[in-house]
């Protein structure tokens, strides 16, 4: 089936149609009129600025959020859920970045779980036959080829998308909304959920697709709508649109450069030294310099060794050889209290789960690691008028989209102005080593320009940073220099002046390159 088919027919009878939808909270407007239409068979893309009010609107369809204002129509029918069982009653599925499954249990069990089939209405017997019978329907539905007992802790992430697509297909989804769904997927198991979204599309399952990455957005969606600031402010066949304009669209500016421009402050001073550094199965023989006033970035491919050269570097994880030099003075990377007071500041690439307390203030947050520093030599009482001036100065400098930073929970902020709360904290410690693992990941454009600003005054403020990144176009567009990494390894360090997307990445796939110092 074309997607003309689905798309240029006006006799086509909408699957979902969404009308001037409103929605406050705490008196705060945060969408205004927004509607969508949507066809059997049809994928739409929706693109906009964290905050933009994507999540919003994605969470009313899904019965999260109720809206003040408004209709929707589901089928034909006036469509308002109460809750996610109604959306999935309807026949609406929504999969989030955050895939909610449960590792424990098999394939079968997550699929069911909300509904097992029962041996009669009396008796709290499952049909386990039944069970696997109708998994490995699904499972054939989207070619994967696993048995139905398996425990997903066992699987990688790309089938687990695959099991959460499996499940919706399961609950009889006519609608499936895909929230950043590529965001952990390696290159392959992207390719091999487009085709599966490919084959949605064929039997009449729409799709709502969610995602920063515009390529994607445009090879894949046939519509895009566009938000910002809680509006619609446009939108069209995917082939209408050029990225320019979209970008343009959601931002409400031209962006002439994806990346701030910088001027040079890289220095022969030396801040951070490894040579020699190995842990057996994980890193050999690792030797660089990080200099002050210099961006590093950090190339390979997933399991090339890049987040765990991170982690041993900030005393996460232990180091069997080599030798680390933090301003000149030997560092044994013991523990993160340790790397920490040596001036190192780590931001891991999960900041959800490892960089935030999701359900703490964003004064809390940004005030956590520097604690220490405002509490009293003997009695620890905390300094708390001192404090608060800083963390608010602090937050003001990453500008995080909020004035009231002691009430506002950073579950509540858009993962743009998660990342700067997480940013923050660090710059509040004033280290002179940052080490970025993937900094922008999951975040629109609008705020990785943000994220970038904030990068480059690190290094003007004598900084310097190591940069963690899989998206090559940032890695050339703001470092210095670029580390390539292969199966635990130093490939290749290439300097700017040298900086080529295809010798980057043949450094990342077979190594061997001479090494450009």
């Amino acid at each position: 089936m074309s997607r003309s088919e689905f798309t240029a027919l006006p006799s086509t009878q909408p699957l979902l149609q969404v009308e001037n939808l409103n929605k406050s909270f705490f008196g705060v407007q945060v969408l205004f009129d927004v509607g969508l239409t949507l066809y059997p068979g049809e994928v739409l893309g929706l693109v906009g600025e964290n905050g933009s009010g994507k999540s919003t609107t994605m969470n009313i369809l899904a019965g999260v959020h109720q809206f003040d204002k408004g209709r929707m129509f589901f089928d034909g029918q006036a469509y308002v859920p109460r809750n996610p069982r109604d959306a999935s009653d309807a026949g609406l599925a929504f999969i989030h970045q955050e895939l909610n499954l449960f590792e424990n249990l098999s394939i079968e069990e997550n699929i069911f779980i909300s509904e097992f089939p029962r041996i009669s209405h009396y008796l709290p017997l499952i049909r386990r036959r039944e069970i696997a019978e109708r998994t490995r329907e699904v499972l054939q539905m989207i070619d994967l080829d696993v048995a139905p007992g398996s425990p997903v802790a066992s699987l990688s992430q790309g089938e687990r998308q695959m099991v959460e697509i499996a499940k919706a297909l399961a609950a009889g989804a006519k609608v499936i909304i895909f929230d950043e769904p590529t965001t952990s997927l390696t290159k392959r198991e992207t390719m091999r959920l487009f085709e599966i979204i490919e084959r949605l599309k064929s039997q009449g399952i729409a799709t709502i697709y969610i995602s920063h990455i515009l390529s994607d957005i445009k090879s894949l969606c046939d519509n895009i709508l566009i938000l910002r600031d809680g509006a619609i402010v446009g939108g069209g066949p995917a082939s209408d649109l050029p990225i320019d304009e979209i970008i343009s669209l959601m931002v409400g500016r031209e962006i002439e450069q994806l990346f701030p421009p910088r001027a040079p402050c890289v220095t022969a001073e030396p801040l951070l030294q490894v040579s020699g550094l190995s842990q057996p199965h994980v890193v050999h023989d690792i030797d660089f310099t990080l200099h002050k006033g210099e961006i590093l970035g950090v190339s390979g491919l997933m399991g090339s060794g890049r987040s765990e050269l991170a982690r041993i570097l900030f005393g996460l994880d232990p180091h069997q050889q080599g030798r680390i030099l933090v301003d000149g003075r030997e560092f044994s990377a013991g523990s993160p209290i340790e790397a920490m007071e040596r001036g190192l500041a780590f931001l891991t690439e999960d900041r959800r789960a490892e960089g935030l307390m999701m359900d703490a203030s964003i004064t809390d947050n940004i005030a956590l690691p520097s604690l220490r520093d405002y509490a009293s030599k003997f009695a620890r009482w905390l300094d708390r008028p001192d404090l608060g001036t800083r963390v608010a100065q602090t937050a003001d400098r990453v500008h995080v989209n909020t004035k009231n930073y002691t009430e506002m929970l950073v579950k509540n902020l858009s993962g743009g102005n998660q990342q700067k709360v997480v940013l923050g904290k660090w710059l509040l410690r004033s280290p002179s080593v940052f080490i970025l693992d993937e900094p922008t990941r999951g975040i629109d454009v609008g705020a990785k320009y943000e994220v970038y600003k904030i990068m480059n005054q690190m290094v003007l403020d004598g900084a310097g940073v190591l940069f963690i990144s899989s998206e090559m176009e940032e890695l050339i567009g703001m470092c210095d220099r670029i580390m390539v990494m292969n199966r635990g390894e130093i490939s290749a360090i290439h300097d700017r002046a040298s900086f080529n997307s295809e010798k980057i990445l043949e450094s990342a796939l077979w190594g061997g390159l001479d090494v450009e110092r």
